[in-house]
């Protein structure tokens, strides 16, 4: 049976995956720490969760993870030298991080089973209470409320909700990929998922990005998930039972159309940092103005 419909406010991140595709810069440094802009990706991803209303963060992390715990802790080293040189900017800015949530948590994964057992690793503390989940690659941006939205979709129809976003055809195998039936305006009711389908073989155009509002029903299928696609436990093939079931569910997705950065590989995280960089109101205008001189002085020139 589906939990009573209430506020959400525990989130999960995993945050356990070594982060090959930016070798060497992840060699020692995690990739959810890498700057976009000036600050890493992990904080605007629990700065969203925050805005939701999601104060209880658990971040399931690996070996090598501990800059993420040190960045959202204090440096009373750094704050103290910042408060007696009277920089009143870069104090609020390193202590930004420290206020963001009431409580922020971690576990660790150990094996890298899939992001499926990663969700699963947070049973203990989740609880029978239903809970978001956001991926680190998906920046969504702050003027587009996702993760709100897909808790009033939750609180409606109670199960648990997706975000979907339309992608060419040519894309859909790169996602998990859902067959949806329409409920009107930006919701959709979901009838089946598919991990990465082959090219020819997706039921949609529909992809499964990385924000989900869950009912603590998924752990128990998470339980008795086998692995699937790469070995791996899937969570699409765990939303999948959910969704094709007749005593289980629902699955709703929300379609996004607003702004999303991806930054799970170089180029999508060098598009990301220029976005966000061209929209600060500190940077973007002399950011704009040098990029302008740039396209039109350095890739615009006919060569030879």
């Amino acid at each position: 049976m589906n939990s009573t419909p209430h506020r959400i406010t525990k989130a999960v991140v995993p945050v356990a995956g070594l982060g090959t595709r930016f070798l060497p810069a992840t060699k020692a440094t995690p990739k959810e720490m890498l700057p976009v802009v000036d600050k890493p990706a992990i904080q605007y991803v629990v700065e969203e969760a925050v805005s939701a209303g999601m104060t209880d963060v658990l971040m399931v992390t690996g070996r090598n993870k501990r800059p993420l715990e040190d960045h959202f802790d204090r440096n009373y080293e750094l704050e103290e030298t910042l408060a007696r040189k009277g920089d009143r900017d870069k104090l609020a800015r390193v202590c930004a991080p420290t206020e963001l949530a009431t409580s922020i948590h971690y576990v660790r994964q150990g094996d890298p089973k899939g992001l499926g057992h990663a969700v699963l690793c947070a049973a203990p503390h989740v609880g029978r209470e239903p809970f978001a989940v956001l991926l680190g690659d998906d920046l969504i941006d702050p003027r587009d409320p996702l993760l709100a939205r897909m808790a009033e979709v939750r609180a409606r129809y109670g199960g648990s909700v997706v975000a979907l976003m339309e992608v060419d055809p040519d894309q859909i195998h790169l996602y998990g990929c859902a067959a949806v039936r329409p409920t009107g305006g930006d919701t959709v009711r979901v009838t089946d998922l598919v991990e990465k389908p082959a090219p020819g073989e997706a039921p949609s155009n529909y992809a499964v990005i990385g924000r989900y509002v869950l009912d603590p029903e998924i752990f128990d299928v998470l339980r008795r998930t086998a692995p699937g696609r790469g070995g791996e436990i899937q969570l699409t093939d765990a939303l999948r039972e959910l969704a094709v079931r007749e005593d289980a569910g629902p699955v709703h997705g929300v379609v996004f159309s607003g702004r999303r950065y991806d930054t799970g590989d170089r180029l999508g995280f060098l598009q990301a940092t220029v976005r966000l960089a061209c929209e600060r109101e500190d940077l973007g205008r002399d950011f704009r103005a040098w990029l302008g001189e740039y396209v039109q002085q350095e890739l615009l020139v006919p060569v030879g």
